[in-house]
């Protein structure tokens, strides 16, 4: 045994040293530089998780609100079918009884209703417009007051 430390030149004084040293580094590095960086990227990748499930949210909300407004412009639509069927049997029927009177009166329905159908088809879309509007502000305030300070980062 002492053949061979003394051919490799082995002190153990410094390699007690060197083990010494090598722990004092390595403690060194785990406190001041791994703890922080783990603790950093477990803060980071809460961030991230958050980010999709507010995504996620956004996105359930819009299909909702799309699916309320296609809902809305097809009961206005089912609406102003039977709107203007009963404007045409009531023409009809006012045909029968004075027919020069009765063209008059049906043209004068049917353009009300085409009037009454286009105003209430752009009171519906701007309505609709301001609900996305106010639904989007909710949500992009929402995720300005949830996310922290992009310059802190």
């Amino acid at each position: 045994m002492d053949s061979i430390i003394s051919t490799f030149h082995i002190d153990w004084k410094i390699i007690i040293a060197q083990a010494i040293n090598f722990g004092v580094v390595f403690a060194v590095l785990y406190i001041f530089a791994l703890k922080p960086l783990s603790k950093l990227m477990a803060e980071r990748s809460e961030k991230i998780a958050k980010g999709v499930d507010d995504a996620k949210t956004n996105a359930y909300m819009l299909a909702k609100t799309e699916e309320e407004y296609n809902t809305a412009i097809a009961k206005a639509k089912a609406e102003a079918n039977k709107i203007f069927q009963e404007g045409k049997k009531e023409a009809e029927t006012k045909r029968a009884e004075m027919l020069e009177t009765a063209k008059n009166e049906v043209a004068s329905v049917v353009e009300n209703g085409k009037k009454t159908l286009e105003a209430e088809k752009v009171k519906m879309v701007e309505e609709a417009k301001k609900e996305i509007i106010a639904l989007s502000m909710l949500a992009t305030e929402k995720l300005i007051k949830e996310k922290p300070d992009l310059n802190n980062l």
